[in-house]
């Protein structure tokens, strides 16, 4: 019978909706929605949908790479020196390989293990909080903050239209229309992380490329990361 099969696990994750930032402003970038569906047990929450920026992606290859040892890990888009388009067709290439990047790393059950990819994932806190959630030095644990992301009604960025939707629990039900819609939930304040030491000088400048892309410049090779933090 199939109903007594184990389910197959499945995981669904998309990037799009880039967004410029702060727009006009000497600090302005480009940030990509993160939405995840799964129904796997390696993950926390079951939907989540979070904004990253270019050189989060960066940080989060070197930190995989660091963790996995000889496990190789997938290449990023943008390592051409210049690329001859326009600005929104630079921004659909990187989009479609940052997806690209995220799904091949989802299918490796090494990279799939860790900690910060999760975080990365399925919470919005900045790369310093996610380096001192994993090591014990933030106000959560690793799975209480996706977990309090998730019941926030943060894990859904809000749309300016009409057809908002609102992340909770992760579970679906069918509407009417044949669309899938998330139901209400608790709203839980997110905890502070003012006891965290964030050091992110780094972060909150704008890395070059990013700069001269919403500037409508093309250069493409990313700025190295800034250096994490070392792990206890």
């Amino acid at each position: 019978m199939l109903d007594s099969q184990e389910q197959e696990e499945l995981t669904t994750v998309r990037v799009q909706d880039p967004r410029v930032q702060n727009e006009g402003s000497w600090n302005s970038y480009v940030d990509y929605k993160i939405f995840l569906h799964t129904n796997s047990k390696a993950f926390t929450a079951k939907t989540s949908c979070v904004r990253r920026r270019y050189r989060e992606f960066v940080w989060l290859k070197k930190r995989l790479q660091k963790n996995a040892g000889l496990v190789p890990v997938p290449e990023l888009p943008g390592k051409s020196t210049f690329f001859a388009g326009s600005t929104d067709e630079f921004i659909e290439k990187r989009r479609q390989g940052l997806q690209q990047f995220l799904e091949k790393v989802l299918q490796n059950v090494v990279l799939l293990s860790d900690s910060q990819l999760h975080l990365f994932l399925q919470s919005q806190l900045s790369i310093p909080e996610i380096e001192a959630c994993v090591q014990g030095r933030g106000p959560l644990s690793v799975t209480d903050a996706i977990l309090r992301y998730a019941m926030s009604n943060c894990g859904w960025v809000q749309e300016e239209d009409s057809h908002s939707a609102l992340l909770v629990r992760g579970d679906f039900s069918s509407s009417s229309d044949g669309g899938s819609h998330l139901g209400q939930g608790s709203l839980e304040p997110v905890p502070h992380w003012s006891d965290v030491s964030l050091e992110d000088s780094q972060l909150d400048s704008p890395d070059s490329e990013e700069e001269h892309l919403t500037a409508g410049l093309l250069p493409i090779d990313p700025e190295a990361s800034p250096e994490p933090v070392k792990e206890q």
